[in-house]
């Protein structure tokens, strides 16, 4: 008996678009992708934050002068390991007023003057008495000579000791002046780099942002044909469940065999059949 094949085919016009789908998806995926377009990538380091790290390495040993400067003004001598006699004088002479020579020797010469003045009444007095003799007036202007001489460098002393104790004073001042500089540079350097550090670090976000969307940018112009094409593949699909579909039976030309075998078939049941008595002939008495 002949043989019925059912299929069920896209329509034909999805059978057109399928194959204009996969003729684009063979072409567009035979072209290589380019990478380095989307490729992740880091911003480099801001001015700032360059500038930041510069001033760290240069404030690595920085405050040193300042306490080299300071061990200076107390007369400390690295050779001798502490502070010197020779090394403090030294020390001091920088603080010395350039004046303390000069109203030293105007106050010892106006001492000199008085003293000259005195002398010169004691004799007076001697010459006018007449009672002192040469020696008594010797011995008057001995005593009177070691004093002045004494007074004189007392006074001399004094000065210098107030020249002295001034340049101290102006030396302590200048010890701490150059020890807190050495202490309060590292701080002034460190919110120096700390301010540079922000402000680069967010300048340099702002660039990573940057190149952080031009990346999504490119790789989203890369894979625009991919899912432009995806959603075609999907437009396709959806098309064939919502009745995209035809029915087809095909029912294929018969062999000669079965033909024979149908042709006999058809001969047996109009001649009866093998059920019915086989045929003798005819009926003589008629």
């Amino acid at each position: 008996m002949p043989i019925t094949q059912t299929q069920m085919l896209p329509a034909p016009y999805i059978q057109d678009v399928g194959q204009d789908y996969a003729k684009q998806l063979t072409g567009l995926t035979g072209i290589a992708l380019d990478p380095g377009r989307y490729a992740p990538s880091v911003a480099a380091q801001d001015p700032l934050q360059e500038q930041a790290a510069t001033l760290a390495g240069q404030g690595v040993g920085a405050y040193q002068p300042y306490v080299t400067g300071a061990q200076q003004a107390m007369g400390y001598d690295p050779a001798a390991g502490g502070v010197t006699a020779a090394g403090y004088q030294a020390a001091l002479q920088p603080y010395e007023t350039p004046y303390q020579a000069d109203v030293l020797q105007a106050t010892l010469d106006q001492f000199d003057v008085q003293k000259a003045q005195r002398e010169q009444e004691i004799r007076a007095k001697a010459t006018e008495f007449g009672s002192l003799g040469a020696g008594r007036t010797g011995v008057q202007l001995g005593q009177y000579q070691a004093q002045s001489d004494l007074d004189r460098a007392l006074l001399g002393a004094g000065i210098r000791q107030q020249g002295f104790t001034q340049a101290q004073t102006a030396a302590g001042q200048g010890f701490q002046q150059q020890r807190g500089l050495a202490q309060l540079l590292p701080q002034l350097q460190q919110g120096d780099i700390s301010q540079l550090g922000r402000v680069g670090a967010q300048q340099q976000a702002q660039t990573q942002a940057v190149l952080g969307a031009q990346q999504e940018a490119n790789r989203m112009q890369a894979f625009e044909p991919y899912e432009r094409l995806g959603y075609y593949g999907q437009g396709i699909g959806s098309l064939q469940g919502t009745g995209g579909q035809y029915g087809f039976t095909a029912q294929p030309n018969p062999s000669p065999l079965a033909q024979a075998l149908g042709t006999a078939s058809v001969l047996g049941g109009l001649f009866g059949g093998s059920s019915q008595a086989p045929f003798t002939g005819f009926n003589k008495s008629l």
